[in-house]
C-alpha cells in the first residue's frame, strides 16, 4: 500500500532522512522505533505531504504522491495522527470530529454516521462532545484525536507518538485501541520511543537512527535483537530495557 525508496529529506543544510525505504502492505501494522531525532517525525511529515523529500520516491496505491501537499494526501487516503495530539483545542469535540471529516463535508449523513460510529467506539466523547476539547484529559485528547483521523475514511492510519506524555494506565488503553483497529483489517505505521508496546503488537518493524533504517524484521524478532536495546535507547541502556 505504502513504498518509501531511497528518500533523503533536509532541514535546510540538516540530512534528516538519509536513503529510507520501507513498505506497509494492506492489513498490515509496522512499528517505527528510534530515539528523539532519529527522524521518525521527518519521515512522517515527508510522507503526509508536510515536507518535500530532496530525493526519492513514494508511492501509495501504486501512485506517486512525494511533493504533493497534505489535503490531496488525506484526499488520496492517508490519515495522520499527529505527534502531541495537535486537537483544536478551543474548539468542541464535536467541531473536532467534523473537521475531520472536512473532505467529506458535503455529505451530510456520511459525517453524522461516521461520527455516531466514533461515539460507539468512544462512549467519553459522546458525553465530552460539547466540551472545548482542550480541557479534555490526556488519554480523551489522544482518542479524540484517533478519531478524527478515522473520520476522513483512510485506508491508510499513521499514528505519530501516541503514547507521548501519557501516564502508564492510558499508553495501555491507546494501545489497546490500536489492537483493536489492527483487527478490524485497518492499514497502520505506528511511529513509536515506547519500543517494547509497538513491537509487541506490529506485524513487522523498522528502526531508525541518525537519518537511517538501522534494523528491520518481523515484530518479535526486533523485540529479542540485542542491537534494538542500543539503536534505540542507546549506551548502556541494556539495563533499562530489562527492567
Amino acid at each position: 500500500m505504502l513504498k518509501v525508496k531511497s528518500v533523503h529529506t533536509y532541514y535546510g543544510s540538516i540530512h534528516a532522512l538519509k536513503g529510507v525505504s520501507l513498505h506497509v502492505r494492506p492489513a498490515e501494522m509496522v512499528a517505527l522505533i528510534g530515539a528523539n531525532g532519529a527522524g521518525k517525525s521527518t519521515l512522517v511529515n515527508t510522507i503526509c505531504g508536510l515536507m518535500k523529500p530532496n530525493k526519492g520516491i513514494i508511492e501509495f496505491q501504486g501512485e506517486s504522491i512525494q511533493g504533493i501537499g497534505p489535503e490531496e494526501i488525506v484526499r488520496r487516503g492517508i490519515a495522520l495522527v499527529p505527534e502531541g495530539r495537535q486537537i483544536f483545542s478551543t474548539m468542541t469535540v464535536e467541531a473536532n470530529l467534523e473537521m475531520g471529516a472536512f473532505i467529506h463535508r458535503r455529505n451530510g449523513r456520511q459525517v453524522e454516521s461516521d461520527m455516531e460510529r466514533m461515539y460507539e467506539r468512544f462512549p467519553i466523547l459522546r458525553e465530552r462532545s460539547q466540551q472545548l476539547a482542550g480541557t479534555l484529559s490526556g488519554g480523551e485528547q489522544q482518542m479524540l484525536a484517533i478519531s478524527r483521523a478515522l473520520m476522513s475514511r483512510p485506508q491508510l492510519i499513521v499514528l505519530d507518538e501516541p503514547s507521548m506524555g501519557l501516564a502508564p494506565l492510558v499508553v495501555k488503553e491507546i494501545f489497546r485501541i490500536v489492537q483493536e483497529l489492527r483487527r478490524e483489517g485497518r492499514t497502520i505505521l505506528l511511529i513509536e520511543q515506547n519500543a517494547r508496546a509497538a513491537l509487541q503488537i506490529a506485524d513487522r518493524g523498522y528502526v531508525l537512527e541518525t537519518g537511517k533504517l538501522v534494523l528491520q524484521g518481523d515484530g518479535a524478532t526486533l523485540l529479542n535483537h540485542r542491537e534494538v536495546q542500543r539503536a534505540y535507547l542507546g549506551k548502556g541502556a541494556r539495563q533499562i530495557w530489562d527492567a
